[in-house]
């Protein structure tokens, strides 16, 4: 359904729910003191490591690190978007989503989904049905041609479409085209179907191919409302029904490869739709795996398309997520590779694919001369601007490092850590009052009303993690959030997001009633630390022969206390 969410929906939706209630229904927990504990669904653990704080209505892995609100756990366990957490959990308590349109045009838009996919799942059934009736033969014997097994063909509801639903419904499904005179032909007639289901189970869209030798060979549905190819993949809600949470996803090209990589019982297998990897596709398939696969054809047209697939996979490639590439051996297709070696030799070749730092730095530099300096400056040039793709962390700076070694010459991003602005960077660990501060105002982001004014005097050099602190305060100060889980939805993308987060969950071994009075007695200590570091240098100067300005003798005079900074 098309339009914002109202930002006044979802914290109202996130002081409704109840958090406790809400991963209890997924994962069974139990009461710990204040919190209640379960191990972590997240990572394997023996003894449990996560909580729930109900106070506080948000989660928190000790082992792992992962933690969020009601929506960060739909999103992170049942690997759904931020829609369609938000969507879920109004669900979860029977609660319709607005949306930011004008209210006739919303609902009208709801209805026009909801037909959609009524309709796809109507002649997805369809399809399956005339499989097994005189006309649909046509297609079974293609399939049985291919060795596609029943169980197979019912598992994927593979069809064939021969007959005709409302033409209008057709229409909006993008299951029939109109010609300019007016008449309406199916789009996918005399096709084997193969529907696409979304991670939700619901059919989005179709794919045919023609059991002849006419052409387009594939055809896929055109984009609908509901229907998006450049954002969906073949074959992810079967993965998921095999296992929710798999080692790695193998991308391949086509549909029946998919159905025959998982006939031989390697269910962790998609296929694009039609177009190219992307960024899009990327993203979605790492919420569900560490690790993605490509296999393409070794033929020049397959190395044109694990060249793209590398492109589009280096702004998701984060620490802890890894990309290979397996280039397939001459006239073999996955289809016949796995019925030819078996699954314990593909798999192997999988276990052999070549890592994409490897077919990186192999593909730019193919037919360039690096023993000489113009050829390590092409090679420089064309791999930079790639580079800057990558986010910041480890994996950057280890493809920033190969790329010195082999062009002989440093590399500086454009947007290196040190480019940050101080003033925005969080508190180090050792700034333990500077952390308690924060940590007690994310947790109860009423004390605000309670921060004295002095602390706006201060700067980053005064105290480390000020500049963070006043930024905190702001964001309270703007939305005025009702509880941490309100507040940690304002800090959702954000770069400190993790640190907001690990604060939220500190514990300081405070009771809730003592909470206000730690609060403030670290503010006035911090504040005094402030004060006796500004006075230490006053000193230090007078002491080595410095002149103080007017302002500095005002401060020298009142002990530090004007003008912090």
């Amino acid at each position: 359904m098309s339009g914002r969410i109202p930002r006044q929906f979802i914290d109202d939706l996130l002081l409704r729910v109840d958090i406790v209630d809400l991963v209890d229904s997924r994962v069974p927990l139990k009461k710990s003191g204040n919190n209640f504990v379960a191990r972590c669904p997240f990572h394997n653990e023996k003894t449990p490591s996560f909580s729930v704080n109900r106070n506080r209505q948000t989660y928190h892995c000790f082992g792992c690190g992962v933690g969020g609100n009601a929506i960060s756990f739909l999103m992170d366990y049942a690997h759904l978007g931020f829609v369609e957490a938000i969507e879920d959990l109004a669900g979860f308590i029977g609660v319709e989503v607005p949306r930011e349109l004008d209210t006739q045009y919303a609902a009208q838009s709801v209805a026009d989904s909801a037909a959609i996919y009524q309709t796809l799942e109507a002649v997805a059934a369809y399809y399956a049905e005339q499989l097994r009736s005189e006309t649909g033969q046509k297609a079974v014997t293609y399939l049985k041609q291919r060795g596609v097994t029943g169980l197979m063909a019912k598992t994927y509801a593979l069809g064939s479409l021969l007959g005709r639903f409302d033409r209008q419904k057709l229409l909006d499904a993008g299951l029939a085209v109109q010609k300019d005179d007016g008449k309406i032909y199916d789009r996918f007639r005399d096709r084997l179907m193969f529907p696409i289901r979304d991670k939700r189970h619901r059919v989005i869209g179709f794919g045919g191919r023609v059991l002849d030798d006419s052409l387009p060979k594939y055809l896929n549905s055109p984009e609908t409302a509901v229907f998006s190819k450049g954002k969906e993949v073949y074959g992810l809600s079967e993965l998921l029904d095999a296992n929710s949470k798999p080692q790695r996803i193998l991308m391949v090209e086509g549909y029946m490869d998919v159905i025959a990589l998982a006939q031989y019982g390697l269910r962790y297998a998609v296929a694009a739709l039609g177009t190219a990897t992307s960024k899009n596709h990327m993203d979605m398939l790492f919420r569900f795996t560490p690790e993605i696969v490509f296999c393409f054809d070794g033929d020049r047209a397959g190395q044109q398309a694990a060249w793209k697939a590398v492109e589009a996979a280096l702004p998701s490639l984060r620490d802890g997520r890894q990309v290979k590439i397996m280039l397939l051996p001459e006239n073999h297709d996955p289809d016949s590779l796995i019925r030819a070696e078996g699954i314990n030799g593909f798999e192997e070749r999988i276990h052999q694919a070549q890592s994409l730092s490897d077919y990186f730095f192999a593909h730019l530099s193919e037919n360039i001369d690096l023993k000489v300096a113009e050829g390590r400056a092409r090679f420089l040039a064309s791999a930079k601007p790639y580079l800057e793709k990558i986010p910041e962390g480890f994996f950057r700076e280890i493809m920033l490092t190969r790329l010195e070694e082999l062009a002989g010459k440093k590399f500086k991003s454009k947007s290196a850590p040190s480019d940050f602005k101080r003033s925005k960077k969080p508190p180090s660990q050792g700034s333990s009052l500077m952390r308690k501060m924060l940590a007690l105002l994310l947790q109860y982001p009423q004390f605000v009303k309670r921060i004295d004014p002095a602390l706006f005097e201060l700067n980053d050099n005064a105290v480390a993690g000020m500049g963070f602190l006043q930024q905190v305060i702001a964001v309270i100060n703007q939305e005025k959030p009702e509880n941490s889980a309100v507040l940690l939805e304002f800090f959702r993308g954000h770069e400190h997001e993790k640190t907001v987060n690990a604060l939220v969950n500190m514990d300081w071994g405070i009771a809730q009633m003592d909470a206000e009075a730690e609060f403030q007695g670290a503010m006035q200590q911090l504040l005094r630390q402030a004060d006796d570091a500004r006075m230490a240098f006053l000193i230090d100067k007078l002491a080595n022969g410095g002149k103080l300005s007017e302002q500095e003798l005002q401060d020298f005079k009142k002990g530090g206390k004007s003008n912090r900074g």
